[in-house]
C-alpha cells in the first residue's frame, strides 16, 4: 500500500477495488437502465399522461422553473466534462455536477407537484418520497424504494425486488438483467447504511440511555430502535445523497490517485451525463404536464434564446 494511503487510512482503511467498483458499478448499471427506451420523449409522454394540470400557482411555477434552470446547467457540465481528453481532472467535478442535476430536477418535481420548497437535502428525500417515489411518478430505475427500514424489513424488501436476480456490484454490469441486480445492490447498501445511522441516533437518544441499553440485544432496546427505523425510507435521492458522500468525499482517493483506471473512469464520467441527463428530462416532462401551458411555453422560449450554456435536450420537444 502506498505512502499516502497508509497515513490517511491508517486504522480503518477501505478496500481500493471495492471502493472504486461500487463508485462505477452502480452508474454504469443506471446508465444500461435509463437506455432501454423509457426515456424517450414519447416514452415519457405516455408515463406521465395521466398528471392533472394543478390550479394555477405562480409561485410554484416560477420555483419548478429556477430548478429545472440549475439541473440542466449542471448536466451541461457533465456533457463538457465527457469531450475533455483525461477524465481524473475533472472526475470529482461531475460527481458533484450529478448530483446537484440529480437533486435541482427533483426540486423542480416537488415545486411542480405541491409548491413544496424544502431547505435541505434530507427534508427534499422526504418529500420526494411521499409525492414522487410514492406516487409512481419516477420511471425506473429512479422509482426504487420502500419504507420500513428496520432490519426484517430490508431483507424481506430486497428479496421481493430483486426476485432472484443473483447480480451484484462486484462485477461491471454489461446487460439489464446485470444492471438491475446492481441497482438493488446499491439500494440495500444504502438502506442498510441509513440503519446504522439512525440506529447511532438512537443510541444516543435519551430514553435508550435512560433505560440503560448498551446495544439492541434486549426486545425492549430492539423495540424503541424499530420505532424510529420503522419510519424510515429509502428512495433514489437517499441513493443519490449517500453516492455523493462516498463517491466525492471517502472514497474519491481512488478516484484522482493510485492505480491507473483512465479507461474505465472515461466511461463513468459519460455515464453520470448519461444518468443525470435521463433523469432531468423526466423531471421536465413531469413539469410540464403540472405548470400552466403557457407558462411552460414562455419557460421554454426563453431559455433557448438566454440560456448561455448548452441545453442537454430540446425542451420545445417536450
Amino acid at each position: 500500500m502506498t505512502w499516502l494511503l497508509n497515513r490517511l487510512f491508517e486504522n480503518q482503511q477501505p478496500t481500493p477495488r471495492f471502493a472504486f467498483q461500487g463508485t462505477v458499478n452502480w452508474m454504469r448499471a443506471l446508465s444500461i437502465l435509463v437506455d432501454e427506451g423509457a426515456f424517450s420523449n414519447d416514452s415519457l409522454r405516455e408515463f406521465y399522461n395521466l398528471v392533472q394540470r394543478r390550479t394555477l400557482n405562480e409561485e410554484a411555477d416560477t420555483l419548478a422553473f429556477a430548478c429545472m434552470l440549475m439541473a440542466m446547467h449542471n448536466v451541461a457540465a457533465l456533457q463538457k466534462t465527457t469531450e475533455l481528453d483525461e477524465p481524473y481532472s475533472c472526475v470529482r467535478s461531475a460527481i458533484v455536477a450529478w448530483y446537484y442535476a440529480t437533486y435541482y430536477a427533483s426540486k423542480s418535481m416537488i415545486a411542480a407537484a405541491t409548491g413544496g420548497d424544502p431547505q435541505t437535502h434530507s427534508k427534499t428525500g422526504k418529500i420526494w418520497q411521499t409525492e414522487i417515489a410514492v406516487g409512481d411518478l419516477a420511471v425506473a430505475p429512479f422509482n426504487l424504494n420502500f419504507e420500513d427500514i428496520t432490519p426484517t424489513n430490508i431483507e424481506n424488501k430486497i428479496a421481493e425486488i430483486r426476485n432472484g436476480n443473483p447480480h451484484d456490484l462486484s462485477h461491471m454490469p454489461t446487460n439489464h438483467e446485470e444492471a438491475f441486480g446492481a441497482a438493488i445492490s446499491y439500494l440495500k447498501g444504502t438502506a442498510e447504511y441509513e440503519k446504522s445511522r439512525l440506529e447511532e441516533e438512537v443510541r444516543d437518544n435519551s430514553e435508550f440511555k435512560r433505560q440503560g441499553f448498551a446495544d439492541f440485544r434486549t426486545k425492549a432496546a430492539r423495540e424503541l430502535r424499530d420505532a424510529r427505523l420503522s419510519r424510515a425510507h429509502v428512495n433514489f435521492l437517499t441513493q443519490a445523497f449517500r453516492y455523493r458522500g462516498k463517491a466525492n468525499y471517502r472514497d474519491a482517493i481512488y478516484l484522482s490517485y493510485g492505480a491507473d483506471n483512465s479507461a474505465i473512469l472515461t466511461i463513468f464520467v459519460k455515464d453520470l451525463n448519461n444518468t443525470a441527463c435521463a433523469f432531468t428530462k423526466m423531471a421536465a416532462h413531469y413539469v410540464s404536464r403540472r405548470c400552466t401551458q403557457d407558462n411552460w411555453r414562455s419557460f421554454i422560449d426563453d431559455i433557448g434564446a438566454y440560456a448561455k450554456f448548452r441545453l442537454p435536450y430540446n425542451l420545445s420537444e417536450i
